[in-house]
């Protein structure tokens, strides 16, 4: 579970906030109460994105083929 800290609180403890993510902790950085940021362990995010990436692949591999006929690159720009 992310603990919530403020941007500024971050700011004045990076160094403590690192060692604590070098642990496996995790944080949702905060500015005015709104969520901006995600400071975790880099596995975590290696995870994240590998997992993301095999999801996207797995719905491209779905889709239907679909047959648009001959272009050119000037039939992708609106003149």
């Amino acid at each position: 579970m992310d603990q919530a800290i403020s941007a500024a609180e971050a700011n004045r403890s990076f160094s403590r906030l690192l060692r604590e993510v070098r642990q496996g902790c995790s944080y949702v950085v905060t500015a005015h109460g709104k969520p901006v940021a995600r400071i975790v362990p880099c596995h975590e995010a290696d995870q994240a994105r590998e997992t993301a990436r095999s999801a996207l692949l797995r719905r491209l591999a779905d889709q239907p083929v679909v047959d648009i006929g001959p272009w050119t690159r000037d039939d992708l720009y609106e003149r």
